[in-house]
């Protein structure tokens, strides 16, 4: 099991440990955030689209599918836009490797100098991106008398209690990825595409919105697949 208060998340100082008290995370597992008020939370990552590219007809069904979406929900849901500067590091660090393996001059060649150039644009400017994210809650019915924990370990039989806990939480989870489901579900008519976050990416976003000033920087993935000619 993951937390957001493992020695990852905390390793930078002491300082950090005394403010925890003010997060309002509790725990995170199974690609759910549980607050310490016993809710649940699930992030959803969603692309973008490039709406003026669009025709006027296009453009108006767009906005009729996102009206329809918010006019179906039940529950509330918000909208999070997170910017970014880009870490190329990682990107160059491929470019090199790549160099490494090739046999032909010429392309280690073009290899070294466009990864001068992208290096040279990174250290000249700020390169941001934007992610967008839907954060989708779900509120216990235990959670309003007494808090869902507190119900959940009342009992004298720990053994009890523990097997109580979990029985509910993958109660509550199976009603939240229903919610989600829901968004996708609306969501994909406006020609988006939305993904759930796991566990690991969960505890990456809670620690950079946290920490913004330490971990700024967003770290391009999956260099493997990039296609350089």
């Amino acid at each position: 099991m993951e937390s957001l208060h493992s020695k990852e998340l905390t390793r930078s100082d002491s300082a950090g440990s005394s403010t925890q008290k003010y997060v309002d995370v509790e725990e995170v597992k199974d690609g759910v955030i549980i607050l310490k008020n016993g809710s649940l939370r699930a992030v959803l990552m969603v692309s973008s689209i490039n709406f003026d590219l669009k025709s006027s007809e296009e453009q108006d069904t767009i906005i009729m599918q996102y009206q329809n979406f918010l006019n179906s929900l039940d529950f509330p849901i918000q909208i999070v836009i997170s910017s970014r500067k880009i870490n190329v590091n990682p990107y160059l660090d491929f470019l090199k490797q790549r160099e490494k393996q090739t046999t032909n001059e010429l392309l280690a060649l073009q290899l070294v100098e466009y990864g001068n150039f992208i290096k040279n644009i990174a250290e000249s400017s700020n390169i941001m991106t934007k992610y967008f994210y839907v954060v989708v809650p779900f509120y216990p019915v235990e959670n309003i008398k007494g808090g869902l924990f507190e119900k959940m370990f009342g009992s004298s039989d720990q053994k009890m209690a523990v097997n109580k806990k979990k029985e509910l939480l993958d109660t509550y989870k199976s009603q939240l990825w229903q919610r989600l489901d829901q968004i996708t579900a609306g969501l994909s008519g406006t020609g988006v595409k939305l993904t759930p976050l796991n566990t690991e990416e969960l505890i990456e976003l809670l620690y950079n919105s946290y920490n913004p000033s330490m971990h700024n920087n967003a770290i391009i993935k999956g260099m493997e697949k990039v296609e350089l000619f």
